[in-house]
């Protein structure tokens, strides 16, 4: 789930809401043009229920299945270049916005840590100092992370509170399994069985830019073809639906669940259908 500065950003329309997070004014005359959202970093999954979290340039927000977005989830604006859940916690990174408090670090985020689900945020590690563009969670509760500055692996297995660094590489996602830690690279696709320490090719894998592992431990990605790509427990690849222009974000919900951002929205996509939950304006 991949914040990628090159690609184009998409603006989302949203119902009543603002960036700043307060409350919206009302809408008068037919001309009234609703607020937006730019630049999604990322999309995850509300582990309370159906929703999904919605990791944006000026906060995080949650969309439901009927496509309702709401928030900033409680006011907090910051960009959210980096952003996981581990079991009921969030994880994030990136910049302050203008409402965030200066204990939470500046210029760069570091690691900050919500447990009422976006609610309020605390200080983890790093802070001020590293703004993390890859930030995932693996199924042992190890975190994993590349920052903005380096290409280093920086792995943690005390929830975020200390980092220490793994293997040198060139990616642009990363996605955590029981079988291990795999890496969208300029090279292609890498798998680490040492916790992050060395990587080796995957074989016979597609090129992607954006990874995640599904609930069998196997694995789906966007590739530089513009393609979702599906990854069967035997370890082949399926090419499935094209895209509309280049993704922003990607997670898998489900085995065969997914979610997008392209330039039609956040888009749901299973074997029988696609769904434009939230349309780009």
């Amino acid at each position: 789930m991949n914040r990628y500065s090159p690609l184009p950003a998409l603006a989302i329309a949203l119902a009543a809401v603002v960036l700043t997070g307060c409350a919206a004014p009302q809408a008068t005359g037919i001309n009234a043009v609703p607020p937006v959202i730019e630049h999604i970093h990322g999309v995850a999954a509300d582990p309370r229920g159906d929703n999904l979290f919605v990791a944006t340039h000026a906060g995080i927000f949650t969309l439901t299945p009927a496509g309702t977005i709401s928030g900033p989830i409680g006011g907090h604006d910051f960009d959210a270049m980096g952003f996981t859940v581990l079991d009921d916690a969030l994880f994030a990174s990136g910049h302050p916005g203008t409402q965030t408090p200066a204990e939470l670090g500046a210029p760069n985020l570091g690691v900050i840590r919500s447990d009422d689900f976006g609610e309020t945020w605390s200080p983890i590690a790093l802070n001020g100092t590293t703004d993390f563009h890859v930030l995932t969670a693996g199924p042992n509760g190890t975190l994993y992370g590349i920052a903005s500055d380096s290409v280093d692996l920086l792995v943690s297995t005390d929830d975020g509170q200390e980092w220490t660094r793994g293997a040198t590489l060139a990616a642009v996602d990363l996605a955590a399994t029981n079988d291990g830690l795999y890496a969208a690279a300029e090279e292609g696709l890498l798998v680490s069985t040492d916790n992050g320490v060395s990587f080796t090719p995957v074989a016979d894998a597609p090129l992607l830019y954006t990874l995640d592992s599904r609930p069998d431990g196997s694995l789906a990605g966007i590739g530089t073809d513009g393609a979702l790509w599906s990854q069967n427990t035997e370890g082949t690849w399926e090419r499935l639906d094209a895209l509309q222009g280049a993704a922003q974000a990607f997670t898998v919900l489900d085995d065969d669940l997914f979610v997008v951002v392209d330039d039609r929205g956040i888009v749901q996509i299973t074997p029988d259908d696609t769904t434009v939950l939230a349309p780009a304006r």
